[in-house]
């Protein structure tokens, strides 16, 4: 039986593809999130095979969630269904680590065939996108020169819940630290990113697609 994670904050999407995804009996789905958070927290409770996952998530973006999935659950393949045909998307999601990157609005089949591709342990692109200089664009080394691969996966938390407002207090309660802890890693990621201030921070996240603008 496969187990399936789905993460959408459209509920009538999340219902579509668990539609889908129940009309093979080879899948279970074990959870849905309606958010990047709850969606990170699910895949680490669960451990599923499959993560189906939208990328302009709240309280956590999708490609946040991919990083978290693949230090939580090495073992989940995601699929991202997005919006976004735009290549940036695309590399960078497959970058993070998903295994398939689906249009939303492609047929059923298509779904179906990214189903199949990704538990065979392949990568699937949706027809719409090219694949040749998508593949050849992922597969880059990233770029050793960015702050952000300086940042701890606690760092990267606090980041995301400084960059949405939250105060040290918040952030504690959220990551079940203490204050001073969420102020230390608050201090140390605005050094390592080179940032003064809350507005700069905030300008950062938005501009690497951490939060929404």
């Amino acid at each position: 039986m496969t187990t399936v994670v789905l993460a959408d904050d459209h509920e009538i999407v999340r219902r579509g593809v668990r539609s889908l995804l129940e009309a093979n009996q080879h899948c279970q789905i074990v959870a849905e999130a309606a958010d990047g958070l709850a969606a990170a927290q699910a895949v680490a409770r669960f451990k599923p095979d499959l993560l189906f996952l939208d990328l302009n998530l709240p309280r956590l973006h999708g490609l946040e969630v991919l990083k978290q999935t693949r230090t939580a659950s090495p073992g989940t393949r995601t699929i991202v269904l997005s919006m976004h045909s735009d290549e940036p998307y695309v590399i960078e999601a497959l970058r993070a680590g998903a295994a398939a990157y689906v249009l939303k609005g492609a047929e059923s089949a298509e779904i179906t065939a990214a189903l199949k591709e990704v538990l065979a342990g392949r990568r699937y692109l949706s027809a719409a996108l090219s694949e040749r200089a998508i593949t050849a664009l992922a597969t880059r080394a990233p770029d050793s020169s960015d702050p952000l691969h300086t940042l701890s996966p606690r760092e990267r938390e606090v980041l995301q819940h400084a960059a949405a407002g939250a105060a040290n207090p918040q952030i504690a309660e959220k990551l079940f630290i203490s204050a001073r802890t969420a102020e230390t890693h608050r201090a140390n990621l605005m050094r390592k990113l080179g940032l003064q201030t809350q507005t700069e921070l905030v300008r950062f996240a938005i501009r690497r697609g951490l939060i929404q603008a």
